[in-house]
């Protein structure tokens, strides 16, 4: 393995599970490439009076803070990443939301969420398919913690452009929107909506997705 093949390797390692001050650093990166992603993904969301919300895989932790600045009052976000270096740079940041009662980490992956069966009223996740195996699992575990009349968005890069990307050669599942849709299907969960943030190798979906 050459030099840039090593580099491409470290960095996606880095991103399928960000640990250590480079993890830190790309978790930063993170919430700069992908806020308008994260801002559209949270504004697309119809949150009741007193919403329980959730970041799966939140990352650098941007989606966390868009989503306490919708809260109401009584409302409650939760934040769940299987990283320890971005639940410690989260219980950081917003160390006074998490005081305040407004804000609760969780270390865990999204096949086991550690939430309570129709407990959230809405849940983003962005940029995790990739790097979840048994995807089955962690639709049903979205599903399971959603109340009936709940959302999820899902947001992730363009199949086609993610393909010819050599950094998801290291690790990455890149998977059709087919594949998604069927396996979202079998999740009891169906697209209420389909929006495309950017354009040509920017090119960002996001899937609107509601238990049926």
């Amino acid at each position: 393995m050459g030099l840039r093949e090593r580099m491409q390797a470290s960095l996606a390692a880095q991103l399928r599970r960000p640990h250590g001050l480079p993890g830190r650093l790309v978790g930063r990166m993170l919430g700069r490439a992908n806020k308008a992603a994260i801002t559209e993904a949270v504004e697309a969301m119809d949150i009741p009076p007193a919403a329980v919300l959730a970041d799966l895989g939140f990352g650098g932790g941007l989606g966390l803070e868009l989503l306490m600045r919708r809260l109401q009052e009584g409302g409650h976000v939760h934040g769940v990443d299987q990283s320890p270096t971005m639940i410690a740079a989260a219980e950081h940041r917003y160390r006074r939301q998490i005081r305040a009662g407004r804000l609760t980490l969780h270390h865990a992956p999204i096949e086991h969420l550690p939430l309570a069966t129709g407990s959230l009223d809405g849940a983003i996740t962005l940029n995790t398919l990739y790097f979840i195996t048994d995807l089955a699992a962690a639709l049903g575990e979205c599903a399971r913690v959603l109340r009936p009349s709940g959302q999820l968005v899902i947001g992730l890069g363009d199949p086609q452009n993610m393909a010819r990307n050599p950094l998801t050669a290291h690790g990455f599942l890149v998977r059709s929107l087919d594949e998604i849709t069927s396996a979202l299907h079998a999740a009891q969960l169906e697209v209420d909506k389909h929006v495309l943030v950017g354009t040509g190798e920017r090119a960002f979906h996001l899937l609107l997705v509601r238990p049926y």
